[in-house]
């Protein structure tokens, strides 16, 4: 059996409409750098030929994984979460102690998971770590540098 897929409605909706922009626009891209590097002649030299090949074979896996999570996931709801207790959907601001820098991080599902835009996986160490914690609990969360003590300044109301 697959395993669930725990996404917010909004994570959901945005892992749909990544796959269908893959799905038309990606890969009409690639199907158009195919035909062209099939016009060049000789397939067996043909290094953008084979480029192509390899970013269809990219473009496929990652459909399929985007597929597999849309088809295993399970909606978790922000308002399901208590606003008093950690949970996915929650946004919270958290402190590095050592460092004293705070940072604004969402808690959602892997799938929906992106460092940059600030969502972190409930999986993740820090993700485990504050899972379930309130506002002023300090937490200690397993890095590769070693051990990092974290307060839980505020978990934000929408």
């Amino acid at each position: 059996m697959a395993k669930a897929v725990k996404i917010t409605r909004e994570g959901l909706e945005e892992l749909k409409q990544k796959l269908d922009f893959l799905k038309t626009v990606k890969s009409t891209e690639i199907e158009q750098k195919l035909k062209e590097a099939r016009g060049h002649g000789d397939l067996s030299e043909n290094s953008e030929y084979d480029e192509a090949k390899n970013e269809q074979g990219k473009l496929a896996a990652e459909i399929a994984e985007l597929e597999a999570s849309i088809a295993n996931a399970v909606i978790v709801e922000s308002t399901n979460t208590s606003s008093s207790e950690v949970g996915i959907g929650s946004k919270i601001r958290l402190l590095d102690i050592e460092l004293g820098e705070e940072e604004i991080i969402k808690i959602v599902g892997y799938a929906e998971a992106n460092f940059e835009e600030g969502k972190i996986s409930d999986e993740s160490p820090i993700g485990m770590a504050v899972m379930g914690k309130k506002a002023g609990d300090v937490v200690e969360v397993q890095t590769p540098e070693g051990v990092v003590e974290m307060k839980i300044v505020e978990i934000i109301k929408k």
